[in-house]
């Protein structure tokens, strides 16, 4: 049941009419002892100046107090309709109302500069996204004019390794120019991958078979260095619903960074647990670790440190688990290496794509 709604005037007077009744009774009271025209002239006294002091209890709550509260009510619904160049006249007040006015001023002031900052960031991320966009046209088309001979080069190359004495030095540079090529097409790979990219097959299976797959393929790339890969399994697992081919090449993608951040012997883990509504599959090595200053770059589209590197391994691998509703973080020491966190939803379908739906997930 609804509240009966009573004017704030009249919460305000029934206390100041209540005790002025109360005293004219006391007061006829006091005077049932003195004559009529005593008591008549002392009763209509009394009744004015209970009249009287309630005109002034009237005309002092309209002034000091319902004139700031409709001109705070009127700010208020135009604030609501979008107009945030608004602020209140009683801010000079040296009580209460004056400070609820200094406030109102000075939230308006942050909102107008909050907007003016999101309107700021709003065009650069507009310009940004055009030019990227503009940038992706063209990545694409010269990924598709490139593969085209660079496969008719892989050909010949092919050809001509087959052709040379078993003895010729020249065999060295065939295999160098193999490899240049497969590099080549790596990084064309990469680049078609992030201009064009293709929604997640959602499905749910078993992450630990994913992540086991992908610790299969990089430990074959560390077969003759000193690295040492473990991985952590959680059997007790909930099943997750992902694209297992692009976690296995987020997954993947981190390892093998993992791998050229090792100099020397070193060793990679690779944990599987959940944390909240969400599986986390950490990856941490014992490299040369990120510089702090380059933390916050390292997910960005063609930002790389490596002279052999494309920049676009990280931006896909983020890309991807941001379309899984989930959420990749990084923490590194220099010197002692970094620590990747891919942290997944278990069911895409109940996560909101438009909030931070990992929040209590990622605290710390």
């Amino acid at each position: 049941m609804n509240s009966v709604r009573v004017n704030w005037q009249l919460k305000a007077l029934l206390p100041v009419v209540f005790v002025l009744l109360l005293g004219l009774l006391f007061f006829l009271v006091a005077t049932v002892s003195l004559g009529n025209p005593e008591r008549h002239f002392l009763l209509m006294v009394a009744g004015i100046g209970a009249v009287v002091i309630c005109g002034v209890s009237i005309f002092v709550l309209a002034y000091l107090i319902q004139r700031p509260m409709v001109e705070l009510q009127e700010k208020v619904a135009l604030v609501s309709a979008g107009n945030l160049e608004v602020a209140v006249n009683f801010a000079g007040r040296n009580d209460e109302i004056g400070d609820l006015g200094r406030n109102f001023n000075h939230m308006m002031l942050q909102l107008r500069e909050s907007r003016k900052e999101i309107e700021t960031m709003h065009r650069t991320q507009m310009s940004r996204a055009e030019h990227l966009a503009t940038l992706g046209e063209l990545a694409t088309g010269l990924a598709h004019e490139i593969r085209n001979p660079l496969a008719g080069i892989a050909g010949v190359i092919e050809i001509i390794g087959r052709d040379l004495p078993v003895t010729s030095p020249a065999r060295g540079m065939v295999k160098d120019v193999r490899e240049e090529i497969n590099q080549i097409n790596r990084i064309l790979t990469d680049l078609l991958e992030t201009a064009r990219p293709h929604p997640p097959m959602m499905m749910r299976s078993n992450l630990n078979v994913t992540v086991e797959h992908a610790v299969m393929l990089a430990r074959q790339q560390v077969l003759s260095k000193p690295i040492k890969i473990e991985l952590e399994q959680a059997p007790k697992l909930a099943e997750v619903e992902h694209d297992s081919d692009q976690i296995h090449q987020v997954l993947l993608n981190l390892l093998l960074n993992a791998v050229q951040s090792i100099e020397g012997a070193g060793a990679i883990r690779v944990q599987i647990d959940s944390r909240a509504d969400c599986a986390r599959v950490t990856v941490s090595d014992t490299g040369r670790g990120i510089p702090e200053q380059q933390l916050s770059q390292i997910f960005r589209p063609f930002y790389t440190t490596r002279g052999n590197g494309t920049g676009l391994g990280l931006s896909l691998a983020r890309r991807i688990v941001e379309e899984h509703h989930g959420r990749i973080d990084v923490t590194s020491t220099v010197g002692k290496g970094s620590r990747f966190e891919v942290l997944l939803p278990f069911c895409v379908a109940e996560a909101d794509p438009q909030a931070n739906i990992l929040a209590a997930a990622v605290s710390r």
